[in-house]
């Protein structure tokens, strides 16, 4: 027996709590509404997958540019590696004087600073008087072991907000040598 949809109250709260099997059978007993409206209980749901959709979406065409640059600058890293379960807000690669060659559209959101105004500045124009001394120095020293590391740095935004931004980064090499660094970055509580 099919049940038409526009009937149907916190039907989006129903279906999200079905485990996949449940929601199959029940998905194939309902009939679609073809008036064209949304009902309003069911905005936030669809609001959240398309958000989650979006940011999906985002974090690929990010790391699809990362390996159209490792192509350009013959990285022998692997790419899908770097990122294989990483949470990152922001992108930064650098070269090796740790001047800003790229950032992606998350850096803008995170930081408020444009790509313009980032590009061939070093990270340090993010940090400020709370800026641990000692947490500068750790990553001064972990630049130079060639080694991937994370930690977590008191940055600033442009509008002088500060925030405590986690860091991972990756030496990033060609064939002979270091060439860049990559830093994945996201605002922590």
């Amino acid at each position: 027996m099919k049940y038409s949809l526009n009937k149907m109250m916190a039907l989006d709260v129903y279906l999200s709590a079905l485990n996949n099997a449940d929601y199959k059978t029940v998905v194939n007993t309902l009939e679609p509404d073809n008036k064209g409206r949304m009902p309003l209980q069911s905005w936030d749901v669809i609001k959240e997958a398309r958000l989650s959709l979006f940011e999906k979406a985002e974090r690929q065409r990010d790391i699809n540019c990362i390996k159209t640059l490792a192509k350009k600058l013959h990285w022998k890293n692997n790419i899908d590696t770097i990122f294989n379960n990483a949470n990152f807000e922001a992108l930064v690669v650098t070269d090796l004087h740790q001047n800003i060659v790229w950032v992606n559209k998350g850096f803008t959101k995170m930081t408020g600073y444009a790509k313009v105004e980032a590009l061939n500045k070093t990270p340090r124009f993010l940090q400020g008087p709370e800026t641990n001394v000692n947490t500068k120095t750790q990553i001064k020293n972990n630049l130079k072991q060639n080694i991937p590391f994370k930690t977590q740095v008191i940055n600033y935004k442009k509008n002088g907000t500060k925030y405590n931004c986690e860091v991972k980064i990756f030496p990033l090499f060609n064939y002979t040598s270091k060439t860049h660094f990559i830093a994945l970055e996201q605002q922590v509580s």
